[in-house]
């Protein structure tokens, strides 16, 4: 999966919004306000750019995917608990990064408050919110 092919995805969920407030270089997309991915190119010497998501995840299923898949590494610039950042090398199946951002968008979206929560529940119902 590609950078084009994931940010397709993470515009695909419901309210979700790209924004730029840290520059051109870093993606953030955000539902009701908080972020749920960023997504950036990181520009190493004498290499090419490398495109990389950070996603929202369970601590403990954060470290299971990092000990299974070795482009999945502790969130880069995040709380690394919370937080992982997948290289798209082309080596994690593209339904597992999808289910990954699917995974992470439900994460914020029970962090929301109450009525924020409520709201896109019943506007959008639980299945979309939570697959």
């Amino acid at each position: 999966m590609n950078m084009d092919a994931v940010t397709q995805y993470l515009l695909s969920k419901p309210e979700a919004v790209e924004d730029y407030p840290f520059g051109k270089e870093a993606a953030v997309f955000k539902v009701r306000g908080k972020i749920f991915a960023l997504c950036f190119h990181q520009l190493s010497a004498g290499k090419n750019d490398k495109e990389r998501v950070n996603l929202k995840c369970d601590p403990a299923q954060a470290f299971i995917l990092r000990d299974i898949f070795h482009a999945i590494i502790p969130g880069y610039h995040m709380n690394k608990k919370h937080w992982n950042t997948i290289i798209l090398n082309q080596t994690i199946p593209r339904g597992e990064i999808e289910r990954m951002i699917d995974h992470s968008y439900g994460l914020v979206v029970r962090g929301l408050t109450k009525k924020q929560r409520t709201a896109l529940e019943i506007k959008y119902g639980p299945d979309v919110l939570y697959r």
